[in-house]
């Protein structure tokens, strides 16, 4: 039962993307944006298909809310561009050039993933107590305990693997 209710719905897909980015992207003025939130609404209908299907015109449900999400996407960006406005009405303020071992560090962090990263970040920079890491990031501190030993062992390798060859040198050499 499960394959004809994929077919089914793979039919009402087919039968109904085109149709929706259509009226979607004269709603946003942008086409990816239009792919984007139809390809989300139907990834919710897939979901729900199996009550879906039922409806009398199951691609108005689709098309609902592909419009919230536009909606929604409208009111993201008229907050950001109002928060860019600010920004750039504020004087400028210099920034410091990132030391070239702080840019190694930043981008082994950025090869962890993310769960990693967080944790990190969160209880070695934000100096939050484990506890704390865990209640922000909805884990149990186990969870956190274990992620921060893979994360520190992760990023001590990949630190390793990027040492500039002159610094094992000097550092022998010192």
């Amino acid at each position: 039962m499960r394959d004809a209710d994929d077919q089914d719905f793979a039919e009402f897909y087919a039968s109904a993307f085109s149709r929706l980015v259509g009226q979607v992207f004269l709603v946003t003025g942008d086409l990816r944006d239009a792919e984007d939130l139809v390809q989300e609404a139907m990834a919710r209908a897939s979901t729900r298909w199996g009550r879906l299907r039922d409806y009398d015109v199951p691609e108005a449900w689709v098309r609902r809310v592909a419009m919230n999400l536009a909606a929604d996407l409208g009111r993201r960006s008229r907050r950001r561009l109002a928060a860019l406005t600010r920004l750039a009405a504020m004087p400028a303020t210099e920034v410091a050039e990132l030391p070239a071992e702080d840019l190694r560090i930043v981008k082994a962090l950025g090869a962890l993933p993310l769960s990693q990263r967080q944790v990190l970040v969160l209880h070695h920079l934000a100096d939050l107590p484990l506890a704390e890491v865990a209640t922000t990031l909805r884990v149990p501190v186990g969870t956190v305990k274990s992620r921060l030993k893979r994360a520190r062992r992760a990023l001590a390798a990949l630190l390793s693997a990027e040492e500039p060859k002159g610094a094992t040198q000097d550092a022998r050499d010192g």
